[in-house]
């Protein structure tokens, strides 16, 4: 099983002058421990249940290009992208950039979007739900033929019009970078996983839950005429004692969960890293 890191707070006790230093440190350390992704949010404020609007939020693929720079081998993405943040054609050009400076490893990662706070604080459009779910889909698809350098012709779509899907330089990662999709919505959200992503994001309600979850997704792919097996299950959690963490990830390997991904309890995760992660990826590397 392999861990990541998603960081979800930058209050650093020394201010805004603390914060890039922290996450150069976490760069570091996260690598020298063995992680394999590092992630941080993509929100303009950060949410009421993290501490609140008015605390410390990054703009999320600024702070992933800075990442970028800091590290040679871990997978860089957000959890997630929200479909509504930026027009289409803008996020593929984005994700295949941060491909290319990382050198092969940026993955997109996208979701519906539902902080309407946010939205309605920055002034932008947050349609409802069902819309924002055609949206995604468009979207994926849009970003799949940008991906795709034998074809920059016209996107028409119901909410979409590109006239040239024009994406150059062309990644580095092979054939295309990764896309990762969040929720565990059974109808629509996996239904796009099994349709368009090569990894899926879920939360740890239960072990039977999740495997309910991918059972479901498992369904998607035989309708879709997907194989399975091409889809990473991976899960995002928080923990606090390493052997409790170690113990629930061994029952959530078992149903074929291949990545945790663990948000730290604080806005300096670089030393949480040292002390709760490096140990834990030693510990569930042969789940």
């Amino acid at each position: 099983m392999r861990v990541g890191v998603h960081i979800t707070k930058f209050d650093n006790p020394a201010g805004s002058a603390g914060v890039a230093a922290e996450l150069a440190a976490v760069a570091r350390n996260a690598e020298a421990a063995g992680v394999g992704w590092i992630s941080v949010m993509d929100h303009y404020f950060q949410m009421e249940h993290n501490g609140g609007a008015a605390d410390d939020m990054l703009e999320g693929y600024t702070t992933l290009g800075f990442l970028a720079a800091q590290t040679s081998t871990v997978e860089l993405s957000l959890l997630v992208t929200g479909v509504t943040y930026r027009n289409p054609g803008l996020l593929a050009k984005i994700v295949t950039t941060l491909d290319v400076l990382s050198n092969g490893r940026g993955t997109l990662g996208i979701g519906a979007a539902w902080y309407d706070r946010e939205h309605h604080g920055l002034g932008v459009a947050f349609p409802p739900l069902k819309e924002r779910f055609e949206r995604l889909e468009e979207t994926l698809q849009i970003c799949l033929q940008m991906f795709d350098q034998s074809n920059d012709g016209p996107y028409e779509g119901k909410h979409y019009q590109l006239a040239e899907t024009i994406n150059h330089p062309p990644a580095v990662r092979s054939p295309r970078p990764r896309i990762l999709i969040g929720g565990g919505g059974e109808k629509k959200t996996l239904r796009l996983v099994a349709q368009y992503a090569d990894a899926c994001n879920l939360f740890p309600t239960s072990v039977e839950e999740v495997s309910h979850k991918l059972d479901v997704i498992k369904a998607h792919c035989d309708t879709v005429g997907r194989d399975y097996a091409e889809i990473e299950a991976t899960l995002t959690t928080r923990a606090d004692d390493l052997d409790t963490f170690v113990a629930q990830m061994q029952e959530y390997a078992k149903i074929g969960i291949k990545t945790v991904i663990v948000a730290p309890p604080t806005g300096t995760p670089a030393r949480w890293i040292e002390e709760f992660v490096a140990p834990a990826v030693r510990r569930v590397a042969d789940l």
